[in-house]
């Protein structure tokens, strides 16, 4: 018995080894492609049909020193820079209230209150209500327009109602008699308790702010300096932009290595992420449990 349980374990971590080898080689072939294809020569890329393995004819990094001098690059880099911050800064101050108040016992009205603002997760008014929103309040061509829409999310408040919920209420009650108030209470005792939950819930808005380029399509229409890195990418790859160097030969070979920039531009654009993301792994699968550990 003992020993066909163990053939059926190895079978089955054989078999799962197998599956996550082949799901993981079906993520990392795009990324490999784009960046071989940034590397190669730029009179192959053109003509090769499939997947790029390895440098085409020769190692090129001559793609990198066309989007390396791109002005427009850099400016995006410190706008989504900025907009990160303003996100996180905003959003994790608002999480922080909202969650603090529903996750209260003496808040009468919280479980009507939380009602209401779960439907909104369901049913919402779109994007073009939202755009008159936005417009109304003036702030169209502004770095709030990025920012403020989306400073507040349900899903949020809902890992953080949960994890202060799961603190006990003794401690709260200790800090009253001492005399605390409800904002020492709140960000000196109940948020230290829960920082693996509010640094899921800060990386969680982090990546999405660097993900997003749809709220500056929409908001930004005539400021393209305030433009973020993903709308400089997407110039770069649909509405193929010419790309102007301060090197007159990086100008007379922009054209050549046309492809090879684009590549070389996700390349650029997606590294920091991919750098970072190791490092703050475990803040997502800690953060995700905490918050899911009482209902």
């Amino acid at each position: 018995m003992h020993y066909k349980i163990t053939v059926s374990r190895a079978v089955f971590m054989s078999f799962a080894v197998v599956l996550l080898v082949l799901i993981s080689l079906v993520c990392l072939a795009p990324l490999w492609h784009v960046l071989m294809g940034s590397l190669s020569n730029p009179t192959q890329v053109g003509i090769t049909q499939g997947l790029i393995l390895y440098p085409l004819q020769n190692l090129d990094t001559h793609a990198y020193s066309i989007i390396l001098t791109y002005q427009r690059l850099w400016n995006g880099y410190l706008n989504t820079f900025i907009y990160i911050f303003l996100q996180c800064v905003l959003t994790g101050v608002a999480t922080i209230v909202a969650g603090y108040v529903f996750s209260r016992n003496r808040f009468r009205f919280r479980n009507t209150f939380m009602l209401i603002i779960s439907s909104t997760m369901l049913f919402n008014g779109g994007m073009i209500p939202m755009y008159m929103v936005v417009r109304s309040l003036g702030l169209l061509d502004t770095r709030w327009a990025i920012v403020v829409p989306g400073m507040l999310s349900v899903f949020n408040i809902i890992i953080m109602r949960t994890a202060m919920q799961g603190i006990s209420n003794a401690l709260e009650e200790a800090a009253r008699l001492d005399g605390a108030n409800d904002f020492t209470i709140m960000f000196r005792i109940i948020l230290p308790l829960c920082k693996s939950t509010f640094a899921v819930i800060m990386l969680f808005s982090a990546v999405a702010k660097w993900n997003d380029f749809m709220s500056a399509l929409m908001y930004l229409p005539t400021r393209t300096d305030l433009y973020p890195l993903q709308m400089v990418l997407r110039d770069i790859l649909m509405e193929n932009s010419e790309i102007t160097s301060s090197t007159a030969a990086l100008q007379d070979s922009s054209s050549i290595y046309r492809q090879n920039t684009e590549y070389a531009a996700i390349v650029v654009s997606t590294l920091p992420i991919l750098c970072i993301y190791p490092f703050v792994q475990k803040y997502f699968v800690t953060g995700m449990t905490i918050g899911a550990v009482k209902a």
